[in-house]
């Protein structure tokens, strides 16, 4: 329920009118009428600027800077670049010619993640690769195919002179497994062919929502290598990760979500080409402020799921109120010149929960404005605009 006088994003539209037939009794259904937020950049029409745009020049070396630090280091992506090479030329020689490897069949092996897309994070020397089977992928197979190519890599680097560090190891998960050394890792995931989903069986087979989260991830990364791969959008991904990390309230938002705000907000506007980066930062907080992820709104479409499922449906109410008040806190931060504990270059994530004063304004944190239910009464239906089909969403390993 949301609390008397309190609605987080405006107010709801479309709910509460029936409809009156002629003859018939009145009927008090609910319609689900999802709308779009108030977004000053699509509406800069009918808002023209009075004074020309101050000089932001700060804030856009401070989000470079920022992303800068939170690029992994030529070291790292040497060691990530090299572990990946390796592993992927063994799964491309078992799926060409397996020879005697009769456990399983590959039918390909995909990159996928981060660090396909380019946008890993620093200390974070993870990559991830989709195996998709020919045959049905039970627990047995996926812990002989990580054997095998933990052999065949020792194989391959009989020769060489591999320091302690690159010494691997091999570990087993519920999603695969994992060969990883002390400076990188690469997670294999396995998947199966998409018509062999309806064969699985809970007892013999990996878990369906597991296999079905791994070829999510290429779709994701096919959508992602086709439409977000301007280098703004990656500036602006790394520091959305960066504050999902730090504050509490952004938490919920999984890679796959700050891919897609990050490419909504700087490729969604009027002329079709790339914002600054300055620009869209500021408008991640305005659009979040204004209720972008709360229910009712339109939110951001998965424009890799059928049908019209919005991405931040996989929030509860709970967390989508506290994204929304965050938010709503740190857009007046930013507002009065704190973009410095916002990003991170002073450690102060407090500024999101506790008052503060940035030149004699005072910026106090919001209440929540929802409260779970104790219980729901007889006869009382769901808000239509609170319920919405599960999405799936993208590895969170990034």
């Amino acid at each position: 329920m949301v609390r008397p006088g309190l609605m987080r994003g405006g107010g709801r539209g479309g709910m509460g009118m029936g409809m009156r037939g002629r003859g018939a009794p009145y009927m008090n259904k609910k319609t689900f009428l999802p709308r779009h937020p108030f977004d000053l950049t699509l509406a800069e029409m009918a808002f023209p600027r009075v004074h020309p745009a101050p000089d932001d020049s700060a804030l856009t070396n401070a989000l470079l800077k920022r992303s800068q630090d939170l690029t992994p280091t030529a070291a790292e992506q040497t060691a990530i670049s090299n572990l990946v090479a390796k592993v992927q030329g063994v799964l491309d020689n078992i799926v060409i010619a397996p020879g005697d490897f009769t456990k399983c069949q590959l039918e390909e092996v995909r990159q996928v993640g981060s660090y396909k897309k380019g946008t890993m994070m620093a200390g974070n020397n993870v990559a991830d690769i989709v195996i998709i089977l020919k045959s049905l992928p039970t627990k047995d197979c996926a812990e002989a195919l990580g054997k095998k190519v933990e052999e065949d890599l020792e194989k391959s680097m009989k020769t060489e002179v591999v320091p302690k560090a690159e010494a691997l190891s091999l570990t087993f998960s519920e999603k695969g497994f994992e060969i990883s050394n002390s400076l990188a890792k690469v997670r294999c995931l396995i998947a199966t062919l998409p018509q062999n989903m309806r064969k699985l069986e809970t007892e013999k087979h990996l878990d369906f929502k597991i296999i079905q989260s791994h070829l999510a991830a290429i779709r994701h990364t096919r959508w992602f290598e086709e439409n977000a791969h301007h280098s703004t959008i990656k500036v602006l991904i790394r520091i959305l990760k960066d504050l999902a990390r730090r504050f509490d309230g952004f938490k919920p938002l999984n890679p796959w979500i700050c891919d897609l705000l990050a490419h909504s907000v700087i490729m969604n506007n009027p002329s079709r080409q790339a914002l600054p980066v300055n620009v869209a930062f500021r408008r991640v907080f305005q659009l979040l402020a204004s209720g972008l992820f709360v229910p009712g709104s339109a939110g951001i479409t998965d424009p890799c799921e059928v049908g019209h499922f919005r991405v931040h449906t996989s929030m509860t109410l709970v967390q989508q109120d506290e994204c929304c008040m965050t938010a709503q806190t740190l857009v007046r931060v930013l507002a009065h010149g704190g973009y410095k504990h916002i990003l991170g270059f002073v450690e102060n994530t407090t500024v999101a929960k506790e008052m503060s004063v940035w030149d004699g304004v005072v910026v106090s944190p919001l209440e929540p404005a929802y409260e779970k239910p104790s219980e729901k009464k007889d006869g009382e239906e769901d808000d239509m605009e609170c319920v919405e089909g599960e999405t799936i969403n993208e590895e969170q390993t990034e």
